[in-house]
């Protein structure tokens, strides 16, 4: 079982990203809300992780601070819930947020996440509703919790748009709505894929 990694991020493609640990890359997949948070390439990074194994693949998951990762190893263990689905639960609202819906027995405001039907939300406040009683607010990130750079004033738009929607699509949301969700938000200020992507899921919340 890993538990957690150190080391130097060096690829970064919503929602994965690579680390390097001592010559190895550790290819992960991270929930937007840690992707926000990373360091710049090239600089230190450690993170929280789950190995998951099934039988056509073996994937690790990566989260920023240790709460994060807890709520996901509790989303999987619902019925109909998966590491992707839950990856793409926790990109589509912070941990917070989620916790409180569920805890309300709020339903209809889950179902506006990704991949989140009616039944599935409503399982989600079945199945977790007690198992969230005790939940803590996140301590402090085991990194310094800056923002991630932002990519340099010259990128090219086209770029920034391709990677916004790959990442839409990796979470889950029609290849339309990415679309008509990331040009309802694009602007001449925008310069980063990470900026765009965190515009467009607040258009579609």
């Amino acid at each position: 079982m890993i538990g957690r990694i150190r080391g130097v991020l060096i690829e970064r493609q919503a929602p994965e990203l690579v680390v390097d640990v001592m010559g190895v890359g550790y290819e992960l997949h991270v929930p937007l809300s840690t992707l926000f948070k990373l360091p710049a390439l090239g600089e230190e990074v450690t993170l929280y992780t789950h190995f998951s194994v099934s039988e056509n693949s073996q994937s690790l998951y990566g989260f920023a601070e240790r709460n994060e990762r807890e709520l996901f190893r509790t989303l999987i263990k619902v019925s109909g819930v998966g590491p992707k689905l839950g990856l793409a639960i926790l990109s589509g609202m912070g941990a917070e947020e989620f916790v409180k819906l569920v805890q309300r027995g709020d339903a209809a405001a889950l179902v506006k996440l990704p991949g989140v039907g009616k039944k599935t939300a409503e399982r989600l406040v079945i199945e977790m509703r007690d198992r969230l009683k005790s939940w803590q607010s996140a301590p402090a990130p085991l990194f310094d919790g800056k923002m991630v750079q932002t990519e340099a004033a010259t990128a090219n738009i086209n770029v920034l748009v391709a990677d916004a929607e790959s990442a839409l699509v990796a979470l889950g949301y029609k290849p339309t709505d990415a679309a008509k969700a990331i040009n309802r938000v694009l602007d001449d200020g925008v310069t980063s894929s990470e900026e765009l992507i965190r515009m467009a899921l607040k258009g579609m919340a």
